[in-house]
């Protein structure tokens, strides 16, 4: 198939560090090309893919001090696209809403995976209007704030399968990892390692919008015994970070959509002990790749009963449900679906 991958700009694909929705983009790119596909990302100019680049922006606009219009580069993204619909089978956007009416006047086949939040109250008019958008969900949590939207799947995120090994976690500290913000609760993490008697290691981004916070809450619990800030980390280093960590700690305090920390844990066999909050009850299995768990009391808990896991059985189930082909070949077989669709003049 030719197929379209419409990127965001704010990160490159992948990330230099921290990011989320732009490393799945390049994830699923790469592995639909590896499939033996006709990709084009549409993203930022200093990506790097096997798939033909189209680049909109010199660089990812986060690392970009000249822009002051984050919009306008949006904008030509979406004009580059339509001159060049005609293109491709089928079109996927990872912009959220900002494709819709875009995507609605296509004569392509087209979907847009929603990556973030949906319980926002803008969102429930927005999808009064744009109802009949194809959308996929990450997970099926996802979905429950906004039911009345169009989803033809879920499909959840995959890694390439090389890219983290399996560590024998000697390093004898819990681990932190992802983005220092309220939703991702550092602060539960912090102490609950306290109450389990383990160092914690964080290995976390702080976003201008989390500044504060970070100020206020989470760096004066930096200074007890216990706590390593190590601060944001890359792809190349999670091996290490994670493969020698005891475990993962990940008391999210939200809805999260799916926590791409989980299977990357998986994928390095670190158990992982979550909140069963959003996606957790979907990508984690109680006993077998972590502890899903209901308060901080519980999880410390539940790091006494770590050696009751199998390392290997953990990386076995990343490797059976959290690939980047696996990912792949479960869009294709949507695009096929839209594809067929589109033809007869159907809705999927």
């Amino acid at each position: 198939m030719k197929i379209a991958q419409v990127a965001p700009l704010t990160e490159a694909v992948p990330p230099k560090l921290y990011g989320g929705t732009e490393r799945v983009v390049a994830y699923l790119t790469d592995a639909l090309v590896e499939l033996g596909h006709e990709v084009t990302l549409f993203a930022s100019g200093d990506s790097l893919t096997k798939a033909q680049l189209a680049p909109i922006w010199p660089q990812a606009l986060r690392l970009d001090p000249s822009i002051r219009d984050h919009l306008a580069p949006i904008f030509m993204e979406l004009e580059t696209v339509a001159r060049r619909a005609h293109e491709f089978d089928v079109i996927h956007a990872h912009l959220d809403y900002f494709g819709y009416p875009l995507l609605r006047r296509l004569n392509v086949p087209s979907v847009t995976t929603l990556h973030g939040r949906l319980d926002l109250p803008e969102l429930q008019p927005l999808y009064g209007l744009y109802g009949d958008i194809p959308v996929v969900s990450i997970s099926d949590s996802q979905r429950a704030p906004l039911p009345q939207a169009n989803y033809v799947a879920t499909v959840y995120h995959g890694l390439p399968q090389n890219m983290l090994q399996k560590g024998d976690g000697k390093g004898g500290y819990l681990a932190f990892l992802g983005r220092i913000s309220p939703e991702k609760a550092p602060d539960a993490a912090i102490r609950i390692a306290a109450k389990a008697g383990m160092p914690l290691k964080i290995a976390a981004k702080v976003d201008k919008v989390d500044q504060d916070y970070f100020k206020t809450q989470i760096e004066p619990l930096l200074s007890q015994a216990h706590v390593e800030f190590i601060g944001e980390i890359g792809e190349h280093q999670k091996t290490e970070f994670l493969g020698n960590a005891a475990a993962l700690v990940f008391p999210i305090a939200w809805r999260e959509p799916f926590g791409l920390v989980m299977i990357e844990a998986m994928a390095c066999g670190c158990p992982v002990i979550a909140f069963e909050n959003g996606s957790v009850p979907e990508v984690l299995e109680d006993g077998i790749t972590g502890f899903i768990v209901q308060n901080e009391n519980e999880a410390a808990d539940a790091v006494r009963r770590i050696p009751q896991l199998d390392r290997d059985r953990i990386r076995a189930e990343f490797d059976r449900r959290f690939t980047a082909h696996h990912m792949a070949q479960n869009y294709l077989a949507l695009y096929v679906r839209l594809a067929k669709a589109k033809k007869n003049g159907t809705q999927i």
